[in-house]
Parts: C-alpha cells; structure tokens; sequence
C-alpha cells in the first residue's frame, strides 16, 4: 500500500506506505481525518487528487458499516414469513472456508458454540470475531480492521492480541484503525497518528507512540449539558419508585439457553452497569425490557408498575424510554436526515412520520449543536461516519429525557474525548435523579462510580 500527495478537503496525506509483513496502526480522533482515511480505503471517499494511489485489490476490511451491510443482506432474505419458524439465516460456519471448520483458531476465539447459529442472532461482538476469522482462514493478504477492540469483552480483546502475535512474521500486511490511544494494539509495529485533517506523524510504534502519550489528543468537543433543559416535574408524568422488576428471568434460542434464574429490580436512581462476556445475553436483556424481544411475554416483568402481558401497548411503555443500542443502530436504515432521526426520539420511531413543532426543531438542532454537529443537521444519517451516527442515536435519546435511559455499548465508534464527556454528562444527570440508566459496556474505563448497581450476567448464564 502507498498513498502520495493526496489532497481532500478533510484529508491530506503527504507520504504513506505499507509494506508486506508490518503491522500498522492508525490513531486519530472523530474529526482528525480517520473517518476520510476509512472511507478513502473503502473507496468511498469523494473529490480527492493524488499523486500516487496503491491499495491492493479487493483488500480485507472489517468495519462497522461492513457488518450494516451483512446485516441487511439477512434481513432482505428472511424467508421466516414463507417458514413455520423464524429463519435463523445464514450460519455461522457457513461464512468460514469449508475445509477450515476443524481450526483451533475458531476455539482460540471462543466461537465453537456458536458455528450453528445465524448471524442476526450473533452480538455485534462476535459477528466482528467471525468476520476476522473468516479472513485470517481465507488466507488474505491485506487486512483492514476498523475499531478492533469495540465490542468485545476483556478475555476477547487479549484472545485477539494472541492471535496478532502469532500472525507475526507472515507474508501479511494489516491495518488497524483506532479511536482511542488506549486502544492502540501493542503488537503492532508501526503507528500514524491523524490529527486536524493530516497525517501529521508515522513511523515505528516504540518511537511515535510515547510521543502521542505526552502530547494532548483529547477528542472531538462535545458538551451534552449545553443542549439539556431539566423538565419540571409538573411535565412529566407521575411513575412508581420501582421502574423494572424481573422474576426467575430467562432468554435464549432454539437449544441454546443464554441466562436463567434472573431476579432484577432497578428504582428511580438505582443507576445499573450491566456487564458479562460476549454472547451471554446483555443485549438481549435489555431487548425484553425493551419490548423488542418475544420473552418480553413469557417473563415475569413489570416495567413502571405495569405487568408485561396485561393488556398494555408497548409504546405506552416507550414513552417512557431512551434507547441507543447496536439492534437500533443496524435497524435505522429508513431515509432521513440527521435532525430527523434527533427528532424520531420524541415518538420512539424509526424514521419521522409525524408533524414536528417549531419548538420540537429547535431542542434537536440544540442537541446537535452540543455534538459539535450543527453543520451536519441536514446531511442524510447514512452518509455519516459510523462515530457521527452514533452520537445522533445518543441525542435522540436523550431529547425527551426519559426517565428510563437504556444504553447498550453507546460508546461504539467513539473517541476519548466523546466518551469521557458521555459519562461525565450521564454523571451530572445521576445527580438530580430525574433519569436512571441502565447501561452495558465492557470497557473497564468506563466504570463510574454514579453506578450504584453491577449485574455481571454471565453468572447467569450456562455457557
């Protein structure tokens, strides 16, 4: 791979080469260029000169938006409507090379247990694992990889930094891209760090990389608080002490049983961290709760004092929600504008059917403009980078200020300085007591102490 005097409006790129063999990393915030640089490899990237221009063919990249796309090929070709059960889609061992499924590599990254199971019904964690394993087995050549680590749990991160260890070596050249230095992978062998639209230093990582940790890379500027306006309690409407109450709960699919015996209250301030390993139902958890999961019925759960199954609508309960989820951000594939998706929140819609208010416009333009995302207001959410999209999800969350704020891995695609100001915002809120949070992540970093409960679900799973 070489790049040379490349020039784009967000983007410049003076030299840049890959070599057979080396492992490379690239760091930068939200809007130093990566996402451009991203794109630019994807052959996405628009209305750029270049000098020289070599990027293998058809290189190997593992990005978000490749995942989206995998997505909903599975969802186009759904037969479930056509069957007498839900088509589970195409399998997992049925994306890996036929004469391959015996590898030690699929035990190394804990899928054996999941080579039955579709894809649709794999965590966004390991849907990225298959992905990766699919092409170390294939053989490529040039491996991409966007945000390696998101999504995975602690054991599949160092599992992943195992199995780039002993890849070392081979006639293989890999490029990751990260958002956060702590995220930076120590078996890479180079590092480019992109910084206000340029690719302002490479070489090896034992050289740049000290550099880059003195120096002050703290992200895109965001300020959630500027755009919150706490409602009086006259607006809202009255809610019991106990907002979620689960008996003996239980999830899971066909034979595979994800959690069992899962006894669950959560009052008003009870923030809630739910954390567990990749696979064994977090995101499904918060499904059911959701209303988005057929258990949702065949639980014993009580959500705002109403008995699931009793006769109640769904949106009667949502209204009282906020969600940012990956089942949410994969399923936002409606046409429509930033602001219309801020805007869907205040009628728990995927895309914008009804009249909106003056007033209704200006709180969501706000919001974007506290994501340092005003320019971006009329830009269609699909033709923004995975990061960007992610913090639209987050404001449209949070323009109703729900007393119910469900989070599952918000900070997916984010850099340090988004995150950190995510959970000093949610801290703040915490305070006044006005929301609750249950919140999934398996980033350590992201342990605040405002959580005043830790369910570690994967105790409750018989994996």
């Amino acid at each position: 791979m070489r790049i040379s005097r490349l020039k784009q409006q967000r983007l410049q790129i003076e030299e840049f080469t890959i070599n057979s063999g080396e492992f490379w990393c690239a760091y930068g915030t939200s809007r130093s260029g990566i996402n451009e640089f991203l794109a630019l490899l994807e052959g996405e990237l628009n209305q750029f000169e270049a000098e020289t221009l070599e990027i293998p063919i058809a290189p190997t990249i593992i990005s978000f938006s490749v995942q989206q796309e995998i997505f909903e090929d599975e969802i186009r070709n759904d037969d479930s409507d056509f069957l007498d059960r839900p088509d589970a889609g195409t399998l997992a061992y049925e994306f890996l090379p036929g004469d391959h499924l015996d590898s030690p590599l699929i035990d190394l990254f804990k899928l054996r247990s999941a080579m039955e199971t579709g894809y649709r019904q794999l965590s966004s964690g390991q849907a990225r694992k298959l992905l990766l394993l699919k092409a170390l087995l294939s053989g490529v050549k040039t491996l991409i990889i966007d945000s390696p680590y998101d999504g995975l749990d602690p054991l599949a991160c160092k599992e992943l930094d195992q199995v780039f260890r002993q890849l070392k070596g081979r006639d293989l050249q890999i490029l990751a891209l990260v958002r956060n230095v702590e995220d930076i992978p120590e078996w890479c062998s180079h590092l480019a760090v992109f910084q206000k639209g340029i690719l302002s230093e490479q070489g090896e990582l034992t050289t740049i990389l000290p550099m880059l940790q003195e120096s002050k890379h703290n992200g895109t500027k965001i300020v959630f608080a500027d755009a919150f306006q706490k409602k009086e309690s006259a607006d809202r409407e009255p809610l019991p002490n106990e907002l979620i109450r689960m008996r003996n709960g239980f999830a899971g699919y066909g034979d595979t049983t994800l959690f069992t015996g899962l006894n669950l209250v959560v009052n008003r301030g009870e923030h809630t961290l739910i954390t567990g390993h990749n696979g064994c139902g977090k995101s499904t958890l918060l499904h059911i709760l959701t209303g988005d999961n057929p258990k949702c019925y065949a639980n014993d759960l009580a959500l705002f004092g109403i008995q699931r199954g009793s006769g109640e609508s769904i949106w009667q309960l949502k209204r009282h929600m906020g969600i940012v989820s990956p089942e949410i951000h994969r399923s936002y594939r409606v046409p429509g504008s930033a602001l219309h998706v801020v805007l869907s929140g205040l009628f728990d819609s995927i895309g914008l059917y009804q009249r909106v208010t003056a007033t209704q416009q200006r709180e969501a333009r706000q919001w974007l403009a506290a994501m340092d995302m005003a320019e971006h207001a009329q830009t269609p959410f699909r033709k923004l980078s995975y990061g960007d999209q992610r913090l639209v999800l987050i404001a449209r969350a949070l323009i109703k200020q729900p007393p119910l704020l469900i989070l599952d891995e918000p900070t997916q695609g984010l850099d340090s300085g988004c995150r950190r100001a995510l959970l000093d915002f949610l801290e703040s809120v915490a305070v006044d007591g006005s929301t609750t949070f249950l919140y999934v992540s398996h980033r350590q970093d992201e342990y605040r102490s405002f959580f005043k409960k830790r369910l570690q679900l994967d105790h409750y799973s018989e994996q």
